[in-house]
C-alpha cells in the first residue's frame, strides 16, 4: 500500500478507535446500546490497524526474488512450461532487470507465469 494511503488508514483506524472508546464510557451512564456501538467501532479499528501491521505487498520481480541458480528473472523455475500455460499479449519491462516479459497464463485456474523474451 502506498505510503499515503497507509497513514490515512492508520489515523482512520485510531479515530474509530477514539470514537468506539468514547461511545463505550459514554453508554455507561444507562445506555447499553452505546456501549456495544462503542465497542464494535472500536473493534473495527483495531482490526483496519492490525490488518495494516500484517499486510504483504510484493512484486513478481527479480527485485522482489532475486533468482536463484534454477530460476529465471521472473522468480520461475528455469526449463520449459506446464503446457497448460499459455502466452497472452501482456508484455512489459521488468523494472529491476530490465529485460522484456512475457505473461502466460494457465486459463483453467487463473494462475500466471512470467518469462524472459528470448
Amino acid at each position: 500500500m502506498l505510503g499515503f494511503a497507509r497513514l490515512f488508514a492508520i489515523v482512520c483506524g485510531l479515530l474509530l478507535i477514539a470514537i468506539g472508546a468514547w461511545l463505550a464510557t459514554y453508554g455507561n451512564e444507562g445506555e447499553a446500546i452505546l456501549v456495544v456501538a462503542g465497542l464494535l467501532t472500536g473493534l473495527f479499528g483495531a482490526i483496519m490497524i492490525g490488518a495494516l501491521a500484517f499486510e504483504r505487498m510484493r512484486y513478481d520481480s527479480a527485485a522482489a526474488e532475486p533468482p536463484g541458480p534454477a530460476a529465471s528473472s521472473g522468480g520461475d523455475p528455469a526449463g520449459d512450461l506446464d503446457p497448460r500455460f499459455r502466452p497472452t499479449f501482456e508484455v512489459f519491462i521488468d523494472p529491476a532487470s530490465g529485460k522484456t516479459t512475457r505473461v502466460f497464463v494457465d486459463t483453467g485456474t487463473g494462475e500466471r507465469r512470467y518469462r524472459v523474451e528470448a
